[in-house]
């Protein structure tokens, strides 16, 4: 380990007081994928001057000779003026920095390369990176690519220890007699299915949320045995196609969420292809192997808030101690469904807006269809308020939240916090190919349940990138706080006039 990282990390073994130890967790590829390429050609004579000066670890020793450049540590540009510039300190002039041209393919508007990248970095450090790698925003010319915070000009962010800025927030606010659950962060993991996802995934997003005393949700797709030992940190989901719902499922879990629509394809429901429906999917979602599942849109049980509620004390009386979460797309009149939602008993609204989804959903679909998540969440945190029961509902936001400033931009906004999915999949190294639903699935073995491509993620492995991707998300936000002089991220909610909207200035 370099001495950067070891620095950023603390020594081996000590964990952060009070929360999930960060490790460093370098990518399972041989070549790492960086912004910049380093080249060292022949006149190198290995005399360790690179390695000596470098501290992000770029330049190592292999034996006598100097090893293949990390380059992906690599800061490029931002390095030119520092004294410790490799190019420049050379004795041989052996060394040379450019722009890695895979940026020009790889990625898209709202994912670019830039946003990969620095989500691998953190994933694999815990820490921000550093130079100038884009960590905030994509370049989608929309959402929250077009807001920013407007910090008080002039201040300096508050000297407050990061403990003592808190970012837990509650998920039942009813006084219904339910329990009181609280999470550590304002993120927990979106619904992702056993047969979209492997089951490596599934464990290591339950484990890392469970360090981070969070939820995930299991998706529509069952309940695998390898996430009993998770069930306080794990969310079931009952859809329309009801896969691999039974009371037991219900009864494990402290939420159990309804999906009535998805952000990324409302009205088009769910379909898992016959190459995915394995035989452990098909046993765990009582189907017939090689065969396509449809998950089909909307409960045809369900046309008014009265059937809505029917819904709602169903799963209220077969878990008497769970928390009920409704998840929406967003609809024009989102505002009235989340007031039906209240009014039905649900604990959580969890509104799903367009940008979301992996690359199973239709491109079409997420830019065409569900109103995009940043006006959604205005409208139903002000309707609510209007309404008079703001405070006894809690809302959570999905849509294309990628980064840490999409999670603060979206609890100014209104949110109360938010889910995410993409992000997690990035940080175990989606490279955003789009082919999730294709054949045997993801070729890096992260959406697929394929026996032979699952084994390309190691559950440890896994679980600490995702635990590292959250501590530099909790290290931004406290920072964004702390800009804003303020120690609870409860203070931010609703916050419209820290934020600017390029479009509307």
């Amino acid at each position: 380990m370099n001495a950067a990282l070891q620095s950023e990390t603390g020594p081996e073994g000590t964990a952060h007081s009070g929360r999930p130890e960060v490790r460093v967790t370098p990518s399972r590829f041989r070549n790492a994928i960086g912004k910049y390429i380093v080249r060292r050609s022949k006149e190198c004579i290995a005399c360790g001057k690179c390695a000596d000066i470098c501290p992000y670890g770029v330049h190592e020793f292999a034996g006598k000779t100097m090893a293949r450049p990390k380059d992906y540590r690599c800061i490029g540009a931002a390095c030119e003026n520092n004294d410790f510039y490799c190019v420049r300190q050379c004795p041989q002039n052996a060394l040379s920095v450019r722009l890695n041209p895979i940026l020009e393919v790889l990625g898209d508007k709202r994912w670019t390369p830039e946003l990969l990248i620095s989500t691998w970095y953190m994933a694999e450090t815990g820490e921000v990176p550093p130079g100038d790698i884009e960590y905030k925003i994509g370049d989608s010319g929309g959402g929250f690519d077009r807001i920013e915070f407007c910090f008080p000009p002039g201040r300096e962010p508050d000297a407050v220890p990061d403990d003592e800025v808190s970012l837990r927030i509650p998920l039942n606010r009813r006084n219904d007699g339910r329990p009181e659950v609280e999470i550590d962060m304002p993120v927990y993991g979106g619904g992702m299915s056993y047969g979209s996802i492997s089951l490596s995934v599934m464990i290591a997003r339950a484990r890392a949320y469970q360090a981070w005393n969070s939820f995930t949700c299991t998706g529509e797709g069952g309940y695998p045995e390898e996430l009993y030992p998770y069930d306080d940190h794990v969310i079931t989901q009952v859809a329309t196609g009801l896969f691999g719902v039974r009371e037991d499922t219900i009864q494990r879990v402290r939420i159990v969420e309804f999906k009535y629509a998805q952000g990324a394809k409302p009205g088009l429901g769910g379909h898992l292809l016959g190459d995915k429906v394995t035989p452990a999917v098909a046993k765990m979602r009582e189907a017939v192997p090689g065969n396509a599942l449809f998950s089909p849109f909307p409960f045809h049980s369900v046309y008014s808030v009265e059937d809505h509620k029917k819904h709602v004390d169903w799963i209220k009386h077969i878990n008497p101690r769970a928390l009920v979460s409704v998840k929406v797309s967003t609809p024009t009149d989102v505002d009235m469904v989340a007031v039906g939602s209240y009014h039905a008993g649900a604990n959580i609204i969890h509104l799903d807006g367009s940008y979301g989804g992996t690359g199973a959903a239709p491109d079409i679909a997420k830019k065409n269809i569900a109103m995009p998540i940043e006006y959604a969440i205005v409208k139903v945190h002000n309707f609510l308020k209007e309404e008079g029961i703001r405070d006894e509902m809690t809302l959570i936001v999905s849509g294309g939240i990628r980064t840490a400033y999409d999670v603060a931009k979206a609890i100014a906004l209104g949110a109360d916090g938010v889910v995410v999915g993409t992000s997690e999949l990035v940080a175990v190294e989606c490279i955003r190919c789009a082919a999730c639903e294709s054949g045997r699935g993801c070729a890096r073995g992260i959406a697929t349940t394929d026996p032979e491509l699952s084994k390309l993620i190691d559950e440890d492995w896994a679980t600490q990138r995702l635990i590292n991707l959250f501590a530099a998300w909790r290290r931004q936000l406290i920072e964004i706080l702390r800009k804003l002089g303020m120690r609870d991220i409860r203070e931010l909610v609703g916050r419209t006039d820290c934020l600017k909207h390029f479009d509307y200035e």
